[in-house]
């Protein structure tokens, strides 16, 4: 049998993001903080050079490297140590379950960001809005979108919250759940509804409203998680009939 595609990481710039994390976390870098070059770190993580630009772009956006042209790319502050048990906690999930954690999460870390986001961290947030609707392709939609829910997640300003979503967004690693999620946008269209669902909530942050902020995001996510279900639902009626009862 052949090698799906779908679960290659070769061309997911989010598995480039989340184990460059990973090695800032452990200090892989050594003591005069110089990351690798790109063609080194694609090497090693079995990444295109393409993923490893795009990741280093997230990563500079949220202020943990600085890359100097000429001299190569260095560390910033480092992020938080990654629960040990993060990937083995994601495994074990289904897309439903992921998002009734970030229904109950993520609308809290927006309210707290309402009532603590610097000015700085506001304009990062509408940066990194508007990336997402650069592309078209589904890799660099999931990396942006993801960049700007933990842009939020920061400015909630509790590291816990903030470890605890990071082990939920690394879902975002799974080629199928991004798959299921590009046919879900094509499906319905919805790159304005999402547009405008991203500025409502950085409007009401940057307004300094707690209550409008977290309604924004829950409403948010309540529609990505309808996409999701109708989405998955045809994906299951598309499915031939099997005897065996696979599910």
């Amino acid at each position: 049998m052949s090698e799906n595609p779908a679960n290659s990481h070769s061309e997911n710039s989010n598995y480039a993001l989340e184990r460059l994390r990973e090695l800032i976390a452990v200090s892989a870098f050594g003591r005069d903080g110089k990351l690798p070059t790109e063609r080194s770190l694609s090497e090693r993580l079995g990444v295109g050079r393409r993923e490893i630009r795009r990741a280093f772009e997230v990563l500079e956006a949220e202020g943990l490297i600085w890359r100097k042209q000429g001299a190569g790319t260095f560390l910033g502050q480092r992020p938080d140590s990654w629960s040990d048990h993060a990937a083995s906690l994601v495994a074990g999930t289904n897309f439903m379950e992921i998002m009734e954690v970030r229904l109950r999460l993520e609308p809290q870390l927006a309210q707290l960001a309402a009532m603590r986001a610097k000015p700085g961290d506001i304009g990062r947030m509408r940066e990194t809005c508007a990336k997402i609707y650069e592309r078209t392709d589904a890799d660099w939609r999931e990396l942006w979108d993801g960049s700007l829910h933990r842009l939020i997640a920061q400015s909630a300003g509790n590291q816990l919250f903030l470890s605890l979503f990071d082990v939920v967004n690394r879902v975002r690693q799974d080629p199928v759940w991004q798959a299921v999620r590009e046919r879900a946008r094509r499906a319905d269209r919805t790159l304005k509804e999402s547009r405008d669902q991203h500025a409502e909530i950085i409007d009401a942050i940057e307004a300094r409203d707690p209550a409008k902020a977290g309604e924004a995001m829950r409403n948010h996510l309540l529609t990505l998680q309808e996409r999701l279900i109708r989405q998955t639902s045809m994906d299951h009626l598309d499915q031939p009939f099997s005897p065996e009862g696979d599910v």
